[in-house]
């Protein structure tokens, strides 16, 4: 027990000696948007389209985007109708709005045609720090999808999450889930666990090895689960229901985080070889990463053992807030 006293007060001091930093994610204004009036239906430029709209139902997407306060962000969206065909949404006009942190309403973005992946980019310029909801609406029949924009400091405390197999019970689930079988079941104390770190002022990051075309599924299984849905990020290499890559898509993207953006990468959960293997590339410490099932405790990894009870109690409550959140209880300097 002295050991682990005298462990948590190093922590603790080595916490308060770093450099302080600024907002804390906002989980509220981009989560409670006003309505979105949107543009007037107009008819689609192709009646294959128009066909194609009629017949299936919509299956848009959009990869969230994070980005270095003073950076300029872009985000892609893809337009797609059906959920087992995936046809897409070619040479058609989508509006796209912007709201977050700081606005009061909608701000009207423009409108781009999609390419013939179904496909747009769309600049954003550069937003203050906060994070945004971005909602693409279809002119030819108005539906719809959101991704969202996290602008952060550098140095804000962040917590990565694995989903298939670390929040769920399997890795198998995200195909029970994808062929609309049933819900996957998240581990015990797996969402009080997220929203923990969350309500402490740390940036969540869901990095799913799922392929990106069946993001609806996971932002949706995050919403029920009572998790902010972003930001989320799912595999771009995959052309198929078995992503190849796994552990290049997320070593590269974990170093993308903590190089590019900046962010300090507390904490890593995890579930499978592949997870140790990318974290372990893109140089965390195998004290800071977290393994539930088979695998907890391979490669000097921190197990977590049969599901997140005992890991909230003991790791996750008594955690220390985020800095953001514990320097804004401090007194303002005299």
């Amino acid at each position: 027990m002295p050991t682990f006293v005298a462990r948590c007060l190093a922590i603790a001091c080595a916490v308060t000696a770093l450099p302080a930093v600024g907002a804390c994610p906002d989980y509220i204004t981009a989560a409670h948007p006003p309505a979105l009036a949107g543009p007037v239906k107009k008819p689609f430029a192709s009646v294959v389209n128009h066909v194609l709209a009629a017949r299936y139902q919509p299956w848009h997407m959009a990869h969230d985007a994070i980005v270095k306060a003073g950076t300029a962000a872009t985000i892609r969206a893809k337009f797609d109708y059906d959920p087992v065909l995936h046809k897409d949404l070619e040479a058609e006009r989508v509006h796209v709005y912007l709201y977050g942190t700081g606005m009061a309403r909608w701000q009207y973005v423009g409108n781009y045609l999609t390419d013939s992946d179904g496909k747009i980019d769309v600049p954003l310029g550069t937003q203050p720090v906060g994070e945004y909801v971005v909602r693409f609406v279809v002119e030819g029949d108005l539906s719809s999808t959101s991704g969202y924009l996290s602008v952060v400091e550098p140095g804000r405390d962040t917590i990565v999450f694995d989903i298939d197999g670390t929040l769920t019970t399997s890795d198998f689930e995200a195909y029970a889930d994808y062929a609309g079988v049933k819900t996957a079941t998240p581990y015990r104390y797996a969402p009080e666990m997220v929203n923990a770190w969350r309500d402490k002022g740390y940036q969540l990051i869901f990095l799913s090895a799922r392929p990106y075309w069946v993001t609806r599924d996971g932002r949706a299984w995050l919403g029920v689960q009572g998790i902010a849905p972003w930001h989320y990020h799912s595999n771009p290499y995959s052309g198929g229901p078995v992503p190849p890559d796994t552990q290049k898509f997320k070593g590269d993207y974990v170093r993308h985080l903590r190089d590019a953006v900046g962010l300090n990468l507390v904490r890593v959960y995890g579930n499978a070889l592949t997870d140790i293997g990318a974290y372990a590339d893109a140089g965390m410490a195998k004290a800071d990463t977290y393994i539930i099932g088979p695998h907890a405790g391979v490669a000097g990894t921190r197990p977590v053992h049969g599901e997140y009870g005992e890991h909230y109690r003991l790791l996750v409550e008594p955690a220390p807030l985020a800095r953001c959140r514990a320097d804004a209880t401090l007194p303002a300097p005299s």
